[in-house]
């Protein structure tokens, strides 16, 4: 027998002989099992939870032998497959890896299609980084009866807990180029808030063609695992610190960052919720009433908030202003996807779930504060200083970490649902009804934990069947519109949408998170309606629109904004008052009058913003306090009365400029000699025209949103999936209200001063301009 064949049958007898996978190890070298090397200085751990596969070519690294005999390992290790029945080829185009390698420079190719990806993947797949493949999790057809949501949920934990590590999501099929499947995966995308790429694929390997799946590789080239649904996610935790992820070395390099920097981070999104963002509503997933104050609380979950607003749709406060993890006033508090809540009367507040940040915030809606009832660790404020909060700011201080060191399989991960027991708990359950924790209201305390979704009905079914009750009165059609079957156990079918509808006085108001809107239905008639939302100023000026003011200052730069309008003038110092005048797209209008608080000006350089007030007052900078004393003199003396001018007068002036299909943003600066830049963003809320003649073309309607709000990033196919998105609402798309943004920069190259005749006083010029912009597309 040759030297390679007594190594593999030596270590293989001594496999089947041990528990644990370290079969055998070489003196002073790496472990070596089933295709894939292990560093003799980890310790040795019990993985038997975990199939090990060895993939062709995975013992390249050793030597050409190796290398040359490939084929013939892999037979002798073909008994080792009583765990998991997976075949294996020699052919080389079966090699999963070298696949993905493949298509990392090309987003569409004959064989393959990325999804949710951006170039920053590319890169970052190509540095050698420990990668970890869910696969098999993105269809209806390939769930195989699992629930799609806990291997999601285990994926997005992991990578939480190591920064490091690269993650993707793989689906290989013959359907998988068809619109349908596309729209669906793009569906998923958007409501399980998936942040890594996906690479679908018609091509098939025999790895992952089975059952759902973890594939975990080492530098790219190395180790593999299986991992099916039914393992604790502990032992993948453990899999992944074994393999060497550097999780300690992550924290350190976030800790130098400055603060724009992590700003960036806590802000990563999906990549393909650029498009869904710009919505009125982004995944609204969960509402609860305040039946005696006649107000509602929505949980805006994609876009990190949680919108009051009364019966009639007027919205009365927001809370929550950006994503991360924050207390403090509305509207500088930070949550990342708000799920459900629960409203206390006796104390006013607002209990609501905090999911991406496991965590229950309560929000005093009388002293508009936000606080973390749990974790308890973050309600800590004693050791709060001056030097702490500079520290805080630099990003050298000590960060909010709601994942423990050790991992704890009981602790809170991804809770989406929140119900009141009567003995002052609340029960907390995760979106894919696997785990139910019980909390102790006052203290926010884990008292126990639920496994299984039999033994979670067992210990709250009481309150579940409760909120269910309410859904029964709705007529089943809408109701199988809002199913999500990746998150619905079975035999309750509507059990994941316990958190999404409620009852308010004669009504019972739902979520849709199809068709991105508000339901309400009246009880006595079975009549629905839409929400009418208005008072948009109050929601200001969406995150994702701004950026910290050290940022822009420094580098003029926003995140991800594309600048609608440019224009430079060269002016003389002083004063300049400046008029945009904005005119929105031809087939579309404004829901409501642009409201101050959804607009945000900045200047910098040589020049300084002029405040809202001083602009509608006027300033009096040049004139003397004598002159002033006789102009209001004069004033008072040839002033004629006009009577009736009244609130009207000024509504009628608002609904003139809101009639005449434009925009008109004022701002005014002060300026010396130098250059300058003002920058104006605002958020227009339009939706389409309906033309006078009886034009029903949703699909043309959907093709127009999405040309007006420019996801110019986006590929065919996932054009394609957002228009099936839209049409699948089953509702009139020109009810439909988005955010049209708008970036405006006026570069101001400003003179010296002019001299006087007595050349000592300085002179200056007050000036007015005014900026055309035109959002036609």
């Amino acid at each position: 027998m040759k030297p390679l064949q007594l190594l593999l049958s030596s270590t293989w007898n001594n496999l089947k002989q041990r528990p644990c996978l370290y079969p055998y190890q070489f003196q002073r070298g790496p472990q070596w099992c089933a295709g894939g090397f292990y560093q003799q200085s980890r310790k040795v751990m019990d993985l038997s939870g975990l199939t090990v596969i060895p993939l062709p070519n995975s013992s390249r690294r050793i030597d050409k032998k190796i290398v040359e005999t490939d084929c013939h390992a892999k037979r002798l290790l073909s008994g080792y497959q009583s765990i998991t029945e997976v075949s294996h080829k020699c052919n080389p185009e079966s090699d999963f890896l070298s696949f993905i390698n493949s298509t990392l420079d090309e987003i569409e190719g004959p064989c393959h299609c990325w999804l949710n990806t951006f170039r920053e993947n590319k890169d970052s797949f190509k540095t050698g980084a420990t990668l970890l493949v869910l696969a098999g999790q993105f269809l209806d057809g390939s769930i195989n009866g699992s629930n799609s949501s806990w291997m999601l949920e285990q994926a997005k934990s992991l990578q939480q807990r190591f920064p490091q590590l690269h993650i993707m999501g793989f689906q290989c099929g013959s359907s998988v180029f068809s619109s349908v499947d596309r729209s669906h995966v793009v569906q998923l995308i958007m409501n399980e808030y998936i942040t890594f790429p996906i690479l679908l694929s018609n091509k098939m390997f025999p790895e992952v063609a089975n059952v759902p799946c973890y594939i975990l590789f080492k530098d790219s080239r190395s180790h593999v695992f299986y991992h099916e649904k039914g393992h604790d996610i502990g032992i993948l935790n453990k899999a992944v610190e074994e393999v060497g992820t550097e999780k300690d070395k992550s924290r350190l390099v976030h800790n130098v960052k400055s603060t724009w920097s992590r700003h960036a981070e806590v802000t990563k999104e999906p990549y393909l919720c650029s498009f869904s963002r710009n919505l009125l509503l982004n995944f609204p997933g969960c509402i609860s009433a305040d039946e005696s104050g006649n107000r509602l609380f929505l949980s805006d979950t994609n876009h990190h908030r949680i919108i009051v607003f009364n019966g009639n749709g007027k919205i009365l406060d927001c809370i929550g202003s950006s994503p991360g993890f924050e207390d403090g006033k509305f509207e500088t508090a930070k949550l990342v996807r708000p799920a459900a809540s629960f409203y206390h009367a006796v104390e006013d507040c607002l209990y609501f779930v905090d999911s991406e940040n496991h965590a229950i915030r309560r929000a005093d809606l009388g002293s508009r504060v936000l606080e973390t009832l749990y974790p308890t660790s973050n309600n800590d404020k004693k050791g709060n200083s001056s030097w702490t909060w500079i520290m805080d700011m630099l990003g050298l201080g000590r960060r909010v970490d709601t994942k423990s060191e050790e991992f704890d399989s009981n602790s809170l991960m991804f809770p989406w649902h929140l119900m009141k027991s009567i003995d002052d708990s609340f029960l907390i359950i995760n979106r894919s009804f696997d785990t139910l924790w019980i909390m102790d209201m006052a203290s926010g305390k884990i008292k126990e934990v639920v496994k299984g979704f039999t033994n979670i009905l067992e210990t709250g079914g009481q309150w579940i069947m409760k909120k269910i009750s309410i859904l029964e009165q709705m007529p089943c059609d809408a109701l199988q519109a809002q199913v999500d079957t990746s998150s619905t156990p079975e035999g309750l079918p509507y059990a994941g949408l316990i958190s999404s509808s409620t009852t308010l006085q004669n009504h019972i108001v739902i979520c849709d998170t199809v068709g991105q809107r508000i339901l309400k239905i009246d009880r006595e008639s079975g009549v629905f309606s839409n929400i009418q939302f208005s008072n948009f100023g109050i929601l200001g000026l969406p995150y994702w629109l701004c950026s910290p003011l050290e940022r822009v200052y420094t580098t003029g730069g926003l995140w991800g904004a594309q600048i609608d309008h440019l224009q430079c003038f060269s002016l003389l110092p002083g004063r300049i008052d400046i008029q945009l005048n904005v005119d929105i797209p031809v087939d579309t209008k404004l829901v409501e009058p642009l409201q101050e608080g959804c607009i945000w000006r900045w200047a910098r350089g040589a020049a300084a913003e002029v405040s809202v007030v001083e602009i509608e007052a006027g300033s009096s900078e040049k004139v003397g306090v004598a002159q002033q004393w006789y102009d209001e003199l004069d004033s008072l003396a040839f002033l004629t009365p006009e009577p009736e001018l009244t609130v009207e007068d000024n509504d009628t002036a608002m609904d003139s400029k809101f009639q005449d299909e434009r925009v008109h943003i004022n701002c005014a600066v002060n300026t010396s000699p130098g250059t300058s830049e003002v920058i104006i963003c605002a958020a227009l809320y339009l939706k389409l025209k309906k033309p006078d003649l009886g034009d029903d073309d949703q699909e043309k309607y959907a093709a127009r949103i999405l040309d007006i709000l420019n996801p110019d990033r986006t590929g065919k196919a996932e054009r394609d999936s957002f228009i099936r998105i839209l049409l699948k609402s089953n509702r009139d798309l020109r009810d439909l209200i988005f955010i049209k943004p708008l970036h405006v920069r006026v570069k101001l190259d400003t003179l010296n001063h002019p001299k006087a005749e007595n050349s000592k006083e300085i002179v200056l010029t007050d000036s007015s301009i005014e900026v055309k912009v035109s959002l036609n597309s």
